[in-house]
Order: structure tokens, then sequence, then C-alpha cells
């Protein structure tokens, strides 16, 4: 594990860049992007489209380590090329910014409340070869959607149990169990969510670290104690369906609690933008979200 890179995870000021839409959620991104199903008709040509989009915010001027300490990269974006570099080396050898990869496979049917994780049975052959693209970390999501106490358990626990196993392979978990933001006991979820959690970190061996990417509090630094236990490098919020502002905003309430947006990070780009005027909008998401983080 690169210890630069730990410590810059965890002391540094900025934010984590979400640039890991898969397969399902990549027709909608690119549609937001201005490109529409009519200009590819494959996968390949469909990816091919995204990784020009993800190249561009990549190798922008605005997209610089001053503001962002790590990109999360989606598989298909880790196997490919930026100006002849694989992705990760390019984000960390030219740009200073730490690789992290999603490597969940979506989410199972609703029961108890919440959506646990699909089976991921090729989970180690892709752990290692995240490790040979030089991948520090990765990232895996569950949602939950009402405050069942037995479901968040059982959430928690899967997102614990794959995370020792990525672990193990010497990258460090992002564990993600999203609360739904539009749930209608929200605030209940996310109070059963932080005692589960502290149970499972309370549990780790003194030398394990993970990340939390949660989404943004009902109530002010409920989170406090999770960003200070000694096992949890960081702590990083997603914008969860929110806009860019009202995301900001919450953040920016919540000390010590760092953004890994997605959506709310590439608001207002087009492929149709020329180079000056895509530089200049994501250079204002960069910033106003940056502010927000180190608010």
């Amino acid at each position: 594990m690169n210890k630069e890179q730990v410590e810059r995870i965890h002391t540094g000021e900025g934010f984590i860049a979400a640039l890991d839409q898969s397969g399902g959620s990549t027709p909608k991104a690119l549609l937001q992007y201005g490109v529409t199903e009519d200009r590819y008709s494959n996968d390949e040509e469909m990816f091919e489209q995204v990784h020009e989009m993800r190249t561009r915010i990549i190798t922008s001027s605005a997209f610089d380590s001053k503001y962002i300490l790590g990109a999360i990269l989606f598989e298909n974006t880790m196997d490919r090329t930026i100006d002849g570099q694989f992705t990760a080396d390019y984000l960390w050898e030219r740009k200073g910014i730490v690789p992290f990869l999603k490597v969940d496979k979506g989410l199972a049917d609703l029961e108890q409340g919440v959506q646990l994780m699909k089976p991921m049975p090729d989970l180690n052959d892709l752990l290692k070869r995240a490790v040979e693209k030089h991948i520090f970390g990765t990232k895996m999501r569950s949602v939950i959607k009402e405050a069942n106490a037995e479901g968040i358990r059982k959430v928690v626990e899967q997102q614990f149990e794959v995370g020792m196993q990525i672990w193990s392979m010497g990258l460090v978990p992002i564990i993600e169990p999203e609360v739904d933001i539009y749930s209608k006991d929200k605030q209940q979820s996310e109070q059963l969510l932080k005692e589960e959690l502290l149970k499972q970190l309370n549990a780790l061996g003194e030398d394990v670290r993970v990340m939390l990417k949660l989404s943004i509090p009902t109530v002010d630094n409920f989170y406090r104690e999770l960003i200070e236990d000694p096992h949890v490098l960081r702590v990083v919020a997603l914008s969860g369906g929110y806009d860019q502002d009202e995301a900001n905003e919450r953040l920016a309430r919540n000390h010590g609690l760092i953004a890994s947006f997605s959506r709310a990070l590439s608001v207002g780009l087009t492929a149709q933008q020329t180079a000056e005027e895509f530089d200049e909008t994501l250079s204002r998401s960069i910033h106003s979200i940056y502010e927000a983080s180190i608010s």
C-alpha cells in the first residue's frame, strides 16, 4: 500500500471525484452530457463514448490535485488508457490524484427495507487486476430505504465482510451503505446505521483501515464519531440526488465530512462545449464542492 497515498487520503484537503457510472447508469450519464443513444449501437461503442467523457474531465486543467484527493473509476475505465498510460497511473503520476475502483455488481431486489449487493463471484480476480493496475482502494454500494433494523444490520455485515476480503488484497475498501434521501424515516435509518457501523468498526483488527461513503445526515455532524474512529481513513459523502447547491450547502454544515460527488460534479458539462467552456464549467463545480468539503 502506497504510504503517500494513505497520508493524502487521511489528511489532505479536498474531495473524491466519483467517475464510476457503470453499465446501467452510463446511458443516463451520457444523455446528461449531450450524447444521445443514436451515437452508439452497442456496449463497446457506449463505453468508448463514456471514456471520452471521463478522459476530458480527468485531463482538464480544472481537474487538479489542489482540490481533488482521489477519483473513483469504473472497471472499464481502469482497463483503458489516457495519453498512453492506464487511467490509474495517469491519475497518480500525472495528476497526483489517488485512484479508486468501483467493484460491486449492482443491487439485489428490495428486501427488509434494503437492497444488498448482488453476489460478486469474480471479486478476487478483479482485485488482483486492480492491484496490478495500481488502484489504491475500492468502492461498493448498498441502499437503505427503510429504518428496518434487521435489514440495516445485514447491509453493514455484508459490506464489512466484503471489505475485509478487499483489505486482505492490500486495498482500502470504501464502505457505502447509502441511505435514500427520500426515505420517510431517513433520520431513524441513520441512527440504526451508525450503531451498526460502530459495532463493526470496534471489531476490526488494530491495523485495519477503511473509508466510509454515506448520505449527508439529517442531523448536522451526526457522523462525528465515525470521522474520529481510528479505523477510518476518511468519511466521504454522496450527493444522493440533491442538486449541487443543496448538496454543497448540506455538506458544509458537517465538519470533517468531504464530498464524493458524481452527478453534482458533472452538472452542466456537455460534449458540445468548447474546451474553454468545458473547463470553466468544471472548474466552477470543483471549486464549489471543494469549498463545501473544507468548511
